[in-house]
């Protein structure tokens, strides 16, 4: 975990990142708060930095459900309980990183391959959080995030969902996601392969729609399009301050806490 304390100076986007993460946990994870989700992202290793600066009586009783290894690790790192969705499937707030987000709250989730527990955990919480820098701050999904929508599909069906994407769903450029230091596509930690489908600005104007289009392909495990799910997104900008865009359409800027 990265350590605030260190005398390493953080880059400015990194600050940025921990300045979202710390306004979210102070806004939102409570003491009355014993069940929390931990997402996956280069944000999350702040928000368990804030997590745990809470204290050890703040956080003996409350059990932390991770969304992938990643964010497992995380947990294990720190000393914090670890738990399990099946045996917490309420969760009082889960807070999460997303690639990018809509002025609606709508997400693209998946460049890490876990949207399909990231999802889980996002639907299990009474409160789902998302945090990120200011870059991934946009109007409309697909503005900033040039990969597409991850899809997560089983292997059998990745030739005849991929070529649906392309020939009818109008994502001409959809690429099964390939590893980067090993031969072959990347797996995810269900076994799975992952498809990245661009889509254009119209489309994207409409993203439940995209959404429910592909979820209802054979194979097809998960879409990572998160709309209409999130409370509130909190965005790390270069000025210290924090952007805080919440789902009944009110926005905010704060100064953050260090």
């Amino acid at each position: 975990m990265l350590d605030s304390g260190s005398a390493v100076a953080l880059s400015p986007i990194e600050t940025s990142k921990r300045l979202a993460a710390y306004t979210a946990v102070d806004h939102h994870v409570k003491p009355e708060h014993t069940t929390i989700g931990i997402g996956s992202g280069s944000t999350v290793p702040y928000v368990v930095e804030r997590i745990v600066q809470q204290g050890v009586e703040a956080n003996k009783n409350r059990v932390f459900i991770p969304t992938g290894f990643q964010s497992k690790l995380l947990i294990i790192e720190a000393g914090l309980n670890l738990g399990d969705v099946d045996e917490f499937p309420s969760i009082d707030v889960t807070i999460d990183g997303a690639d990018e987000v809509d002025k609606d709250l709508n997400c693209i989730k998946g460049g890490g391959a876990c949207h399909l527990r990231e999802k889980v955990l996002a639907e299990a919480a009474k409160t789902f959080i998302v945090v990120a820098d200011y870059r991934k701050n946009s109007e409309y999904l697909g503005t900033t995030w040039a990969p597409g929508v991850p899809i997560e599909v089983v292997p059998v069906a990745y030739v005849r969902v991929l070529r649906h994407l392309k020939e009818v769903l109008g994502s001409p450029n959809a690429t099964l996601r390939m590893a980067l230091k090993k031969a072959g596509p990347v797996v995810t930690d269900n076994g799975n392969f992952v498809i990245d489908a661009p889509f254009d600005r119209e489309k994207m104007m409409n993203s439940s729609k995209v959404l429910t289009q592909i979820k209802l392909l054979t194979g097809v495990v998960e879409v990572g399009l998160f709309c209409g799910m999130a409370k509130a997104a909190y965005f790390g900008n270069q000025d210290g301050t924090v952007a805080i865009r919440r789902a009944d359409g009110t926005m905010e800027q704060v100064v953050a806490m260090q």
